[in-house]
């Protein structure tokens, strides 16, 4: 179905729709009213055609099966560790953010590395046969080290390259533009099947400080969690990753006093959450805080040269 078949959508609403990125029916029931209105549509007409979409792709209620069946389409991508990959049931989720949390040198950006190179792996070898997109915020992406990793893996470390995109975020206004370029890119090239941003609040942690500008960080920070569930994880059945910065809470008297970054409105987002800690040497504990089906557990793994590995 093309957009100029919804009720008042003509060539030039059309054009309109797909210059801010709305080129499928599954784009534009997925949209806010909102968000069409900044498109340039009356409220109506934005009503109107959101509705029609959503009713085209026959988005109501369905039943337990039908969900179950969806799920089924759920693909799963290794780390590189089969211990951490059973925190997760098998792998990190397509359809679903995760969240990985922790101190500098917990792992975070390692294990983002590893999965931009695993998801280029047949599916039977823990990858999805697919690309990656990378958003990089705190330069921290290192084009050897993914070399290291794809020869660890008998791979072509220049083919490899040439299957992650990979953008320098320079603030929170541009890494929110460079996930919408993110979801344009995906429309064209149905191949690309993990997009990690790391990380998620380095940017909005260091442009909004103080109090009063709080309400504006987390308004800000739920619309590009908005987009990153909707407009990739949902309608292109990719797996999204996304890490995050820690701060020390000094009200906690006992226990770790570690806490991450984006209050509620990034704790409800991610399908799953993971807190990274440093162990002795190259190990690194991983310990899971919430999922929807899976219990709260934590393993161990080793951050070497190969890339991510079970500790031995």
């Amino acid at each position: 179905m093309e957009l100029e078949e919804l009720p008042g959508v003509g060539e030039s609403i059309a054009e309109k729709l797909r210059e801010a990125g709305y080129v499928s029916i599954e784009a534009i029931a997925a949209a806010a009213v909102s968000e069409l209105v900044d498109v340039g549509l009356g409220e109506a007409s934005a009503k109107k055609i959101i509705i029609a979409a959503r009713d085209s792709l026959q988005m109501g209620f369905e039943s337990g099966l039908d969900v179950l069946a969806k799920r089924e389409l759920i693909g799963k991508l290794s780390t590189g560790s089969k211990e951490f990959d059973k925190l997760f049931g098998g792998g990190i989720e397509t359809q679903a953010i995760t969240e990985m949390f922790g101190k500098f040198g917990s792992g975070k950006t390692q294990v983002a590395h590893q999965l931009a190179v695993i998801v280029q792996l047949p599916k039977e070898k823990g990858g999805l046969e697919g690309k990656a997109i990378y958003i990089d915020t705190e330069n921290t992406f290192r084009p050897d080290r993914i070399q290291q990793m794809a020869k660890a893996l008998k791979m072509d470390p220049k083919e490899v390259l040439g299957n992650i995109q990979i953008a320098r975020a320079y603030n929170s206004d541009h890494q929110m533009l460079l996930a919408e370029k993110a979801a344009e890119l995906m429309d064209a090239d149905d191949k690309i099947k993990l997009v990690v941003v790391d990380s998620l609040t380095a940017h909005f942690r260091a442009e909004y400080t103080g109090r009063g500008t709080l309400a504006s960080r987390q308004q800000k920070l739920n619309r590009h969690m908005h987009t990153l569930q909707r407009k990739i994880a949902d309608l292109h059945n990719a797996a999204v990753l996304v890490t995050n910065q820690v701060m020390a809470r000094p009200d906690i008297m006992f226990g770790d006093p570690t806490t991450p970054i984006g209050g509620h409105i990034v704790g409800h987002h991610p399908t799953f959450r993971v807190y990274l800690r440093k162990g002795k040497g190259t190990k690194r504990i991983a310990e899971l805080i919430d999922s929807p089906n899976m219990p709260d557990a934590e393993c161990v793994f080793e951050v070497l040269t190969e890339g991510i590995r079970d500790s031995k």
